[in-house]
């Protein structure tokens, strides 16, 4: 009995486990991005650190967006800009990621 328990959990692509996540959408986003700010940066973490792809560059606009529907609420991006441009607070109660089976 004790074995079934030391088994390795199933592999999972990133794509599996986000399917896993429910989203409840708030009309208002969480998530304030400093465009001032944020086009004087050359760097763009924010691109490369958002596990969901939060943050995205739009060639046309020549800008970063920013759709905060399908955040993970982790913070990563609030920690990795250098120029502090991204205001990032919790979701409105009851709105936000749930996560399902741990």
């Amino acid at each position: 009995m004790t074995e079934e328990f030391l088994k390795p959990l199933e592999e999972k692509t990133l794509a599996e486990k986000l399917f896993l996540l429910r989203f409840r959408v708030d009309g208002e986003s969480h998530l304030i991005l400093n465009k001032e700010v944020c086009w004087e940066c050359d760097e763009r973490v924010c691109l490369l650190i958002c596990p969901s792809g939060v943050y995205r560059w739009d060639e046309g606009k020549k800008e970063v967006t920013v759709s905060y529907e399908g955040c993970l609420e982790c913070g990563a991006c609030r920690i990795a800009c250098p120029q502090g441009a991204i205001d990032w607070k919790n979701p409105r109660g009851g709105f936000g990621v749930a996560y399902r089976f741990g």
